[in-house]
């Protein structure tokens, strides 16, 4: 089963593409997630959309884009055809990485006619009469795109992606050209690791790792948006803070030399479509200036990693993420080990936790 995903500026010609290319590969289905945004308009309260400038900002779209993909593929077989514009870098990890999980491979295009070709097109593309000054409105929108486009493509499409300039190929021609690169591998499967979507709660090990300046280690995976610290799933039988230096190893190519020490016990409630678990985090302790220098990635798992101060992990980190960032790092100031629910310290441990913030509020006011 496999996706090819045709993406591109808008008055690319990326249906008129994919609607020819369905003609050329066999057993293949055009799949439009156009059809479900337009049903979310319908679905979600007034409210909830004005949320949000674009429907591919709600997170339901996402999801269902991917549930919508692997169920057709069951139900049918063989390759879908989705003519979507796909910008954001974190979005594409969402959903790539989702099908991924599903063991379905998306063969990933771009289609790059030169921008006066796109102008054109745009000012030509017929608008539905009925709309509210639907034909203005439109294409001006349409004309907004281009710069997000060109700046995506600057930045990762260009190496994520098997570029086709199509501005003077007719859709036909285009799919020729799309269904050559599919069938010849110009265009092989994106590079993503398939990790299986967990079927029930989990327990994942994560280690915190720090340079001279105390500044903690994040990656950034491939396969799901927003960063992480190094770490993932325990497997069976496996103890959670070997499984933590395993991966360490895995995806940085650090070995640690001793055992880590726990921080944070923090208990991830399930939220649909996610079965929730336990999360720990250890303290794999400083590296020095050579060991850090020599850090390994694994391309198709992690496209990069930095060390942060806790002010930009803020800024990187999910939230859930972020709160058992911050509070393993009080932990790690205090010397023992706290437990959280939904990222919270509960108990015991909250009183210390927050008396200690306390005090330290007050010695910082003092000071």
């Amino acid at each position: 089963m496999t996706v090819v995903w045709i993406n591109g500026a808008f008055g690319a010609g990326k249906t008129t593409t994919a609607r020819e290319l369905i003609e050329l590969i066999p057993s293949s289905t055009l799949f439009d997630p156009e059809v479900i945004g337009a049903a979310l308009t319908q679905l979600l309260p007034a409210k909830r959309l004005a949320e949000v400038g674009d429907f591919q900002d709600l997170p339901i779209w996402r999801r269902l884009v991917i549930d919508t993909a692997a169920a057709m593929l069951a139900e049918i077989g063989g390759t879908l055809v989705v003519p979507m514009t796909l910008l954001r870098q974190d979005y594409r990890d969402e959903i790539f990485g989702g099908l991924a999980a599903r063991r379905i491979g998306v063969r990933h295009l771009v289609l790059t006619p030169a921008e006066t070709i796109l102008r054109e097109r745009i000012a030509q593309r017929e608008v539905p009469p009925d709309l509210p000054d639907g034909e203005i409105r439109i294409r001006q929108w349409s004309f907004e795109q281009i710069e997000p486009f060109k700046t995506a493509l600057a930045a990762w499409l260009a190496a994520d992606a098997h570029l086709i300039d199509n501005g003077s190929l007719t859709p036909c021609e285009t799919a020729l050209r799309i269904a050559d690169a599919v069938g010849s591998g110009a265009a092989p499967p994106c590079d993503i690791v398939q990790t299986p979507e967990p079927t029930a709660e989990t327990v994942a090990s994560g280690v915190l790792l720090f340079d001279e300046h105390d500044r903690v280690l994040l990656v950034d995976p491939t396969y799901k948006p927003g960063w992480e610290f190094p770490g993932g799933v325990v497997e069976p039988g496996e103890a959670p803070a070997r499984a933590g230096m395993r991966e360490v190893a895995e995806e940085t190519g650090v070995l640690l030399d001793d055992v880590p020490h726990l921080l944070v016990v923090d208990w991830e409630p399930p939220v649909p479509p996610g079965y929730g678990g336990l999360r720990l985090l250890f303290d794999g302790g400083r590296l020095d200036s050579a060991k850090a220098a020599r850090l390994l990635l694994p391309g198709p798992e992690l496209r990069g990693c930095r060390f942060v101060t806790q002010t930009e992990a803020a800024r990187l980190l999910p939230p859930v993420r972020y709160e058992r960032l911050r509070w393993a790092l009080k932990a790690r100031e205090r010397g023992s080990a706290l437990y959280l629910e939904a990222g919270v310290p509960v108990g015991a441990d909250a009183q210390d936790a927050h008396g200690a913030q306390d005090a330290q509020d007050v010695d910082g006011g003092a000071g």
